[in-house]
């Protein structure tokens, strides 16, 4: 086999086309992975881990890639990044004020996705589509723009009572996903949720939280060949060379016919790619 790449390794890149092109950013290089599905690929965990803000050497990846000082300091490392409701840039007490402004003072779009059946969540305007391709959906449809994350979060917190918020990624990788329509679904939850959206319209605005009631669904087609019947996963803290066939690639994970493995859940580790 020949090595293709090494360094640090970060999530997949994803170009959305007829079917989703893939880009491995390892080091320095980027690899397009699309070109391997069908070879024997090794993926080789080097033993090191290197923090990807500050480049420091740490035992332990938090938050996929920080070292913990990092973590406990950064904004993109807060609570309120997983749970967008609590967050308390408003009250002063941003960990970075800059970094607030810039990433949750902006508009975000609550969206439903197909990835395991139907789920609800938030992205910025510059992640759409690469979100829904990270979550492995087949389909997706934004249905509401807001001003901020916080109000992106409190309605994703509303809708949330109806739908799920989580992908079950076993069932999105055994492809184990019926087609559905988003906009029936969006017109539904939105007379489920009539009372509590009037609530946050009137709090916010009506400009603030404005209904995407012309949005299309989108579908997204994945380069898989195989898809597992069973989902083994594999672990670089547990094993340190992870090889077999190139069976495809969905959201941020690689199948292989040995097993599958989470790219962005290793950000940061040292590995070498060879095929």
């Amino acid at each position: 086999m020949q090595q293709l790449a090494c360094g640090a390794l970060k999530k997949m890149r994803t170009e959305l086309a007829d079917t989703v092109q893939y880009y491995m950013p390892i080091g320095d290089q980027e690899i397009h992975l699309n070109d391997l599905i069908g070879s024997h690929i090794s993926l080789s965990y080097q033993g090191a881990i290197n923090c990807t803000h500050c480049g420091r050497k740490t035992n332990k990846s938090f938050n996929q890639g920080y070292c913990y000082p990092c973590f406990k300091k950064l904004p993109q490392c807060d609570q309120c990044i997983v749970k967008p409701e609590l967050c308390h840039y408003h009250e002063g007490s941003c960990r970075d004020a800059t970094w607030g402004e810039q990433f949750c003072l902006q508009d975000h779009y609550v969206y439903l996705a197909n990835s395991s059946g139907v789920k609800v969540g938030i992205t910025r305007g510059t992640q759409i589509p690469t979100r829904w391709m990270d979550q492995g959906a087949v389909q997706a449809l934004p249905i509401l723009k807001v001003s901020t994350r916080l109000q992106s979060g409190k309605v994703e917190r509303l809708i949330g009572e109806h739908v799920a918020d989580k992908t079950n990624w076993r069932k999105m990788l055994k492809n184990e996903v019926d087609d559905l329509n988003l906009s029936e679904i969006r017109d539904q939850l939105f007379d489920q949720c009539t009372e509590g959206l009037t609530a946050l319209e009137n709090e916010y605005g009506i400009q603030a939280i404005q209904r995407l009631l012309d949005a299309e669904q989108i579908e997204i087609n994945y380069p898989v060949l195989n898809y597992p019947q069973k989902v083994t996963s594999f672990n670089f803290d547990k094993t340190e060379t992870v090889e077999g066939v190139l069976q495809g690639i969905k959201g941020q994970y690689l199948i292989l016919d040995t097993g599958v493995i989470n790219i962005r859940k290793f950000t940061a580790y040292q590995v070498a790619l060879s095929a």
